[in-house]
């Protein structure tokens, strides 16, 4: 049943030795995926759930994270998020593997999860305690495999160009999916070479990106959030509402305080789970006839919270 639930999560691969065994237990890890070379001395050891990693073809991601740069036109340091979001959503099928140390394994577990990934998390002895502390949170919020919410519909070219773009809105907030031409379900369906898109503009992510936000109107955005540029949001479907997934990219090293938060839609039930603030209440809370809105006081590094009719 262990190694069940492992596989509707992100995955915990270690590559030490079966000595190390006492380090796991006393960081709450419950399980394991072993390179090949590893997987014969754990399982005569016996001591401990291990499962043979098969790492051939996986997609190795950076750790998410927030890098600081001059902006050149202000002098100012903006942020730029490591993310692999748009990887996810580019290649729903694909397997990945992050390479993350310490806090930074919690917030690659969240990342993936946030997205419906298939993934490895590989580590050190830092991000043992962090990455099952995140698991142990994920997997008491259920509903791991529900769709996700999109008003976008992307189509994919393949380049690397389209690959950025994706990003860019991934980091806006503008929810999409890739899709192989226009649905009903929509509110905007984008392919860069259009008339609406040309390919001249794709030569500038940014501004493609920034042209996909005006189209759709930020009325239309099924989630908004306001008060951070850190702060990646997701929405999956609930049998009766939604689950709104909040991603801190800074949450290794500093939390997020008065997040502003607005769904599309009336939703007067909510029930919170966040990271590392077990008692953390939602402030604010207000519904419209157009739209739910909340303030989160904190964010350290993920939250969820399941809006209900």
């Amino acid at each position: 049943m262990m190694l069940l639930a492992l596989a509707l999560l992100p995955g915990l691969l270690w590559d030490e030795a079966p000595a190390s065994v006492e380090a796991l237990r006393e960081a709450g890890i419950a399980g394991i995926y072993v390179p090949a070379e590893r997987y014969n001395a754990w399982k005569r050891a016996g001591q401990f759930p291990a499962l043979r990693a098969d790492i051939r073809g996986v997609v190795k991601l950076p750790a998410p994270a927030v890098l600081y740069r001059a902006n050149i036109a202000s002098a100012t340091r903006a942020p730029w998020l490591v993310s692999s979001g748009w990887r996810f959503l580019r290649n729903t099928r694909g397997r990945f593997l992050y390479e993350a140390q310490g806090a930074q394994a919690a917030l690659a577990a969240a990342e993936a999860f946030c997205f419906g990934g298939s993934a490895l998390v590989h580590t050190d002895r830092a991000g043992l305690k962090p990455f099952a502390e995140m698991i142990e949170l994920l997997s008491g919020l259920g509903e791991s495999d529900t769709a996700p919410v999109a008003d976008i519909g992307f189509i994919d070219d393949g380049s690397a160009a389209a690959g950025e773009v994706m990003n860019l809105m991934v980091r806006d907030n503008l929810l999409f999916q890739v899709v192989s031409g226009s649905g009903p379900q929509l509110k905007l369906t984008v392919r860069l070479g259009s008339k609406e898109f040309p390919l001249k503009d794709a030569k500038n992510p940014s501004m493609a990106a920034h042209e996909v936000r005006a189209q759709l109107t930020d009325e239309r955005r099924s989630i908004r959030v306001y008060g951070s540029e850190v702060v990646v949001a997701r929405l999956t479907a609930l049998p009766d509402g939604l689950r709104v997934h909040l991603l801190n990219y800074a949450g290794a090293e500093r939390k997020v305080d008065g997040l502003r938060v607005r769904v599309l839609g009336q939703y007067p039930k909510h029930r919170l789970a966040a990271a590392g603030s077990p008692q953390l209440e939602l402030l604010d809370y207000s519904v419209d006839s157009e739209a739910t809105e909340f303030t989160l006081p904190e964010l350290k590094i993920y939250a969820a919270i399941d809006l209900s009719r």
